[in-house]
């Protein structure tokens, strides 16, 4: 999880959401837009696979040119996060 800003992030600990994310295994990284921006250290490696909320999506900008990166909803990514898959947040409604 890389909140895009420091509000967002105090907004997410206010409510709770950042610790339901933390206590399903997410890692918190230093708010910016790193990864999301393709700089970093948390760069998607060979193969890997992801999920994102970020607003634009190309070969190899998160990272290595064969990484798959899956663009959805804050509610899809932060349900799938819980998950561990990508899923249908509708799954996660009681």
């Amino acid at each position: 999880v890389a909140p895009a800003s420091l509000r967002d992030q105090q907004s997410a600990e206010r409510e709770g959401t950042l610790q339901v994310l933390l206590d399903a295994g997410a890692e918190l990284l230093a708010n910016s837009c790193g990864m999301c921006a393709g700089y970093g250290e948390h760069l998607l490696p060979e193969k890997a696979v992801a999920i994102s909320t970020t607003a634009r999506n190309f070969k190899g900008r998160m990272g290595a040119a064969s990484a798959q990166v899956y663009l959805a909803s804050p509610y899809t990514v932060a349900a799938s996060a819980v998950a561990g898959r990508v899923c249908d947040p509708r799954e996660m409604l009681a």
